[in-house]
């Protein structure tokens, strides 16, 4: 079934999924070189969406690829620490933020939208994680680009600078209707009415 199929059969009335983008450790642990400083903060607010989404969350891991091509070769000249196996510990999920029986999604690039989401997803996603100005972005943009409507949870992201993230936002919202930035007590309260 194609996406656009999926979406047409989904309808503006479906539940939304959520989406929590490479909660890892390479990215909230101090020390690691792609350490985003906000992601301890937004860890308990990304746990209670998770909690409230029960069975509709999707967990995406960003992972390196066995051999970088194209523009990647030099992207990764300059992070030779993160050309490890995707086995390797720097890529598990945070501790806050365990797989349990949610849907693990492990891609090389930086947008984790793909036929795969997007047979999960349907017709509305919800954002969450890391890092806002990178691959929530990247996400954000191509899941709209295909007709997704989706919702950014401000306060459930987090980017590499808290000015990062506030650009990040603010050329979102440049896509609405498609893309809406949201928080997470509108979330939680939307998701406990229905």
């Amino acid at each position: 079934m194609s996406g656009a199929t999926l979406l047409a059969e989904e309808g503006a009335g479906a539940r939304p999924w959520l989406v929590v983008i490479d909660m890892q450790r390479v990215f909230g642990e101090e020390g690691s070189p792609w350490f985003a400083p906000g992601a301890p903060a937004i860890e308990p607010v990304v746990a209670s969406l998770v909690d409230a989404f029960g069975d509709r969350v999707a967990l995406t891991r960003f992972v390196a690829p066995a051999e970088p091509v194209g523009a990647w070769v030099p992207y990764y000249a300059l992070w030779p620490f993160a050309l490890v196996p995707p086995t390797d510990g720097i890529w598990d999920l945070l501790p806050s933020n365990p797989a349990r029986d949610h849907r693990v999604v492990t891609r090389t690039t930086f947008s984790k939208w793909d036929a795969e989401l997007a047979s999960l997803v349907g017709y509305e996603l919800v954002l969450a994680g890391v890092s806002t100005d990178c691959c929530v972005l990247s996400t954000a943009l191509a899941a709209a680009d295909a007709g997704v409507r989706v919702r950014v949870v401000a306060d459930a992201c987090a980017g590499v600078t808290d000015a990062d993230h506030e650009r990040a936002l603010a050329a979102m919202a440049l896509y609405a209707p498609l893309i809406e930035i949201t928080t997470s007590a509108e979330i939680l309260a939307e998701v406990a009415r229905a």
